[in-house]
């Protein structure tokens, strides 16, 4: 009985994998197995990083409404404390928008908790 090798298969894996890797610099794009241990390394990353960014977009926030709270004379973590005490329920992602799109709305907020 003949080898049996499923050919169709294969080589849809094979397109799928360097279709993923098109873009790559040198030989990641265009040979089986550097291309396909690129692409491995590269949707780990991106699986990776999809949590990470949440992360770091979180601290940018914290920046934005820290610098802006101390141009007002307060930090960061007396401004969150006293937001706290005063029931004000504003997410870290509005105050940083206020903090940088509409100031004085922000110094409206830091008014009414001091």
């Amino acid at each position: 009985m003949p080898r049996s090798v499923n050919a169709v298969a294969s080589r849809a894996r094979k397109k799928r994998i360097l279709k993923l890797a098109k873009g790559y610099w040198g030989k990641r794009k265009n040979v089986w197995t550097v291309a396909k241990n690129a692409v491995e390394k590269g949707l780990l990353y991106a699986y990776r990083d999809r949590r990470t960014k949440k992360r770091v977009i979180r601290s940018l926030w914290i920046q934005r409404i820290n610098a802006a709270a101390r141009m007002h004379g307060i930090s960061y973590a007396q401004f969150m404390g006293k937001l706290l005490e005063a029931n004000l329920d504003i997410n870290r992602k509005v105050l940083a928008d206020l903090a940088m799109n509409h100031p004085e709305a922000f110094e409206a907020v830091v008014r009414k908790v001091a």
